[in-house]
């Protein structure tokens, strides 16, 4: 009971910090050249909420990219812990992907719509390839960003089946895709849980792999290369 009772506790107060960055991640927009204010705000919350969760970061694969392009990262997607450990851990300048919905959540959903990170909008029609077009383009201008290709969160600790959304973005961006294995943090925080436990959250880098042509057939190949590689790197996380 104690260690539920101190997992809901970390997770109130790591709510309350989102609200308290959001803050400081609006001020600072309009100050802000090319997203890196704001993404630096978004490293000082990363380590702070990984803090207060005892929550420890390592990175295997680093030699393996050369930071000295964009990209397009694609990562599994287990827990919400999964983007604090991404953007603490790899030192790049990276720009999250995330649904339009979420700007309608007071102060973290107002940062994030006038921040630098790239909103998309799901719903299908003309609003979500005008959305789509707009996060190609902030790509090829220079900013590496953070998909997750199966979707949604893991609701059992396993590898799901990907979609083919982020392999179609990074073939409108054409950039190289980096394979992004996330290791460790379904136990931290499952999906619908508001109890934070502490543990070790593991980051496998992969070489980055060139996108060469815009067909579905190059698409489906290049969706297949990057669910092989986290496949192999994967450890399932269902306790």
């Amino acid at each position: 009971m104690m260690i539920v009772i101190l997992g809901v506790l970390r997770f109130l107060l790591i709510t309350l910090l989102c609200g308290v960055f959001a803050c400081t991640a609006i001020l600072v927009i309009p100050f802000d050249r090319g997203g890196r204010l704001f993404h630096a705000n978004a490293r000082t919350w990363a380590r702070v909420v990984l803090f207060v969760g005892g929550i420890r970061v390592s990175v295997l694969g680093l030699d393996k990219v050369p930071f000295t392009r964009n990209y397009v990262y694609v990562a599994n997607h287990a827990s919400m812990f999964d983007i604090p450990a991404i953007i603490a851990g790899i030192p790049d300048q990276i720009r999250i992907v995330y649904k339009k919905e979420l700007e309608w959540v007071p102060l973290f959903g107002w940062g994030l719509r006038w921040g630098s990170y790239i909103g998309i909008d799901r719903t299908g029609g003309s609003r979500a390839l005008v959305s789509l077009e707009e996060a190609a383009k902030r790509i090829r201008d220079g900013a590496s960003v953070l998909l997750y290709a199966e979707g949604t969160r893991t609701i059992d600790g396993r590898l799901q089946p990907f979609k083919r959304g982020a392999f179609h973005l990074a073939a409108r961006a054409g950039v190289p895709v980096i394979p992004l294995t996330v290791n460790g943090t379904f136990p931290i925080l499952k999906k619908h849980s508001m109890v934070v436990r502490p543990g070790d959250v593991e980051l496998v880098l992969d070489r980055p792999i060139p996108f060469t042509g815009s067909d579905k057939q190059t698409e489906q190949k290049l969706m297949e290369d990057v669910h092989n590689v986290l496949s192999s790197n994967y450890r399932n996380q269902e306790e």
